[in-house]
């Protein structure tokens, strides 16, 4: 089994998220010895955002591309072919001013691709990464979760869970840890909970792999 490790916090040590992607991939580990791990650090090597040059393969206007699109194209395929090839992707992903970090959005950019990733049929779009589990560690200074105006202000698990489904993606997971910027004792109580929840999404999505692969 293959398991990709995102992280996108730019804090480096001081990253919450990173802490808690670290603890989801050892407790996947020990749940599936096996499991390779291939290393992303968004914040370290983060992809250019997505620019004509990173477009200009795809579209096959021109019958010669330039260097400039060569290469950006073979960095696309570069990030979508990894993500293809894992089963399980743990996204490390900071509330960062109602969103998720620019670098964690311009490696998304690089995966969606039609017919990598998804395909427009004459029923609407289809994904095409179906069956890999996500579990993505999601860290907030303030808390979202239990309000109708937090939920409608935070555009962080709202748009990782429309666009990993649009991926074809059903089994998306949260790791939260908010309120993290509210006090010690709040920060406490969060990682907590997150800890709580890393072993429950872990367990919980290990044994539907092992039943998915004796099926």
């Amino acid at each position: 089994m293959k398991l990709l490790h995102i992280d996108s916090s730019i804090l480096s040590a001081y990253s919450t998220s990173r802490v808690l992607t670290a603890e989801i991939v050892a407790a996947w580990k020990a749940a599936h010895p096996d499991t390779t791990v291939e290393y992303l650090d968004l914040a370290a090597n983060a992809p250019a955002h997505f620019s004509a040059d990173a477009l200009g393969v795809k579209t096959g206007i021109q019958a010669q591309p330039t260097e400039a699109q060569l290469r950006e194209n073979e960095l696309s395929e570069k990030l979508v072919s990894q993500f293809l090839a894992a089963d399980v992707i743990v996204v490390g992903a900071p509330l960062y001013n109602f969103s998720i970090p620019t670098q964690l959005k311009a490696w998304i950019d690089r995966l969606s691709q039609p017919g990598r990733t998804f395909k427009y049929t004459e029923k609407g779009p289809t994904g095409l990464a179906a069956g890999k589990t996500v579990i993505v560690a999601s860290s907030r200074g303030g808390i979202y979760s239990t309000t109708e105006g937090g939920q409608a202000t935070e555009h962080q698990e709202s748009y990782l869970r429309v666009i990993f489904g649009f991926f074809g993606i059903t089994d998306v997971r949260f790791v939260r840890a908010e309120g993290l910027a509210m006090g010690d004792a709040s920060k406490a109580a969060a990682l907590t909970a997150a800890r709580a929840d890393i072993l429950a999404a872990t367990a919980e999505a290990a044994n539907q792999k092992n039943l998915a692969q004796t099926a």
